[in-house]
């Protein structure tokens, strides 16, 4: 646990928070509204309550099914207003912000028998929506949820391939046991403690207990497939209805106690959530403060950055910080002609980057170029780390030439580009067409909705192989902030499902899977990060992912906002410390 701990904060206080890059003479002191003002510390902050957070989004949620949801903005809007889990990371600017903190818990604990077994003990006084005491039961119930893979499709697997130690237990709707508590590796002698026993050591793990996965569910009140319509709320807000595709609303839990929870303000009276927003008419209703937030968080539109940038009152209100997320195509090791590394080569060589990051905002709005697959505020990151030497931005053209002469296809091919159909992927993916048509590849762009983008169309290998997806436009910040955290389920061939895939390449690479072996049982930060460093240089070598951003996000904030910062956790606003000044 300490070794984990200390790596998310050292990594930070290094060089890789998102501080580190948003230095701006627009900049506002701490506490007041300015340019990139929330980068670095709290913008308006106040205790009062009341009124009603208006947020909204373009895309629908991928799941508000805590067990299922696996986009950033879901995670941060569900941590911030009806998850709690054992774990939270603290709320606060800066690196603070990464250090995990009791929730249900009564402390963080110290592993034991040799960093294998965890003990937990919950507060007293939390409570379900329904007023029901939420006990250990409840938590490991959720947890053994996440292995009924026929329900639960999508979200993050890591407490599935820690916990199941050969068992193969088939999660609670198969579950044999009277008591749907069949899961040996997790144990509950009482009803305030759960006891977790690994088969080996795992430096990371209590980061697993962070995560919206590790909910509390109570088993009466699942429903299934049907759960995100209404998850049992253990936090300071419930759901009053939801439409989905269209409007969440949020109101206030009475059974929720806030001296059990140091981690959640919850000013407002009400949250609510308007889905499906055109994302040109988000840009409008934010710079007429009709609405509060945008929670995707991910940017307003390329004709929308010189209205905020170049208008020193809209600017002040404005932010860009470093998220953690890099920008990639993700290309194919099974789609032919991709299975020949040559031709994934080609592609290295060929893309233009500084096209892509233009069509992403410039540097201002859309961030860095990108030379490996770790983040800056990831530790083992090394900008030098330059297998293809992109840090240009510039297409190499003969060196694309003769990738595609080694791999058998001199005049170029046909290929499939997946992507979103929103306004700043979509953009991108056309750069990355342009780009490669220069040298004979013709990439046909396939859009597909967002909610299930990741989840089920790239996704799910067998849906790649179908539609002949050689290149996949991706998007990816880490579930937790280490290099485990961020890299290996992308790289991770154990890790390739054939649904809820994240391993969108399907890279299989023994050689990889070792290392990965050695870091996750390295508890030292700094060795740690050194085979961390190494696996970044292999995946490079294999051609399998094309980073072209470390991504910045600019996004506006409605001036009647309050306590608004940056989480580094999320790399976005934190939700629930927001209040309302009207």
């Amino acid at each position: 646990m300490a070794g984990a701990v200390t790596a998310a904060l050292a990594l930070s206080a290094c060089g890789g928070g998102a501080s580190s890059d948003n230095s701006s003479k627009d900049k506002g002191p701490k506490g007041t509204a300015g340019y990139n003002a929330a980068v670095t510390g709290v913008v308006n902050p106040s205790d009062k309550p009341g009124g009603t957070l208006k947020l909204t989004i373009h895309d629908d949620p991928d799941s508000l099914d805590p067990q299922i949801a696996y986009y950033a903005s879901e995670w941060n809007l569900m941590k911030s207003f009806y998850v709690r889990t054992l774990l939270a990371n603290d709320t606060k600017p800066g690196a603070d912000g990464l250090k995990l903190v009791p929730d249900l818990a009564t402390e963080v604990p110290t592993p034991t028998d040799g960093g294998k077994t965890y003990t937990f003990k919950l507060k007293p006084g939390v409570k379900f929506e329904d007023g029901t005491p939420i006990t250990s039961k409840d938590v490991k119930y959720g947890i053994e949820r996440i292995f009924a893979r026929e329900v639960i499709t999508a979200g993050p697997s890591y407490l599935v391939d820690l916990l199941d130690q050969g068992q193969k237990y088939p999660g609670v709707y198969k579950d044999t046991d009277p008591d749907k508590m069949g899961l040996r590796s997790v144990q509950t002698p009482d009803d305030s403690t759960i006891v977790f026993t690994l088969a080996k050591p795992f430096a990371d793990f209590l980061y697993m207990l962070q995560m919206p996965v590790s909910a509390p569910l109570p088993k009466a009140k699942d429903t299934g497939s049907r759960y995100a319509q209404h998850p049992v709320s253990s936090g300071p807000y419930k759901f009053e209805s939801y439409d989905e595709g269209k409007k969440l609303s949020l109101v206030r839990n009475d059974q929720w106690d806030p001296k059990t929870d140091p981690v959640r303000k919850a000013l407002p009276d009400r949250v609510e959530v308007v889905y499906g927003t055109a994302v040109e008419e988000i840009d409008n209703q934010l710079l007429a403060n009709e609405v509060d937030l945008d929670i995707a968080q991910t940017g307003v539109q390329p004709g929308t950055q010189p209205k905020i940038l170049l208008n020193p009152e809209t600017k002040k209100y404005a932010d860009s910080p470093v998220t953690g997320f890099i920008r990639y195509v993700a290309i194919s090791t099974k789609v032919p002609p991709f299975d020949n590394i040559h031709c994934r080569k080609a592609v290295q060589y060929a893309l233009d980057k500084t096209a892509m990051q233009t069509a992403r905002g410039g540097v201002e709005a859309g961030g860095d170029i990108a030379t490996n697959m770790l983040p800056p505020t990831i530790a083992g990151h090394d900008d030098a780390d330059d297998v293809f030497n992109t840090k240009s931005g510039k297409p190499q053209i003969d060196k694309a030439k003769e990738e595609l002469a080694a791999c058998g296809k001199p005049n170029g091919f046909d290929t499939v580009l997946a992507t979103r159909n929103t306004g700043k992927e979509l953009k991108t993916a056309e750069a990355v067409q342009q780009s490669m048509a220069a040298v004979g590849i013709n990439a046909r762009l396939d859009p597909q909705d967002a909610a299930l983008y990741f989840r089920s169309i790239i996704g799910s290998p067998g849906n790649v192989h179908s539609k002949g997806y050689g290149l996949m436009m991706a998007g990816w910040g880490a579930d937790y902030p280490t290099p485990a955290g961020f890299l290996q389920v992308l790289v991770d061939s154990r890790l390739i499902y054939d649904s809820g895939n994240n391993n969108y390449s399907e890279l299989q690479d023994p050689a990889i899977d070792a290392l990965i072996d050695q870091a996750t049982a390295e508890p030292d930060p700094q060795k740690n990060a050194g085979i961390w460093k190494q696996i970044n240089a292999k995946v490079s070598e294999s051609a399998a992912y094309m980073p072209f951003t470390y991504d910045k996000a600019l996004n506006y904030r409605n001036p009647r906002l309050t306590n608004v910062y940056i989480n580094q956790y999320y790399g976005q606003v934190d939700f629930g410390s927001l209040g309302v000044t009207s």
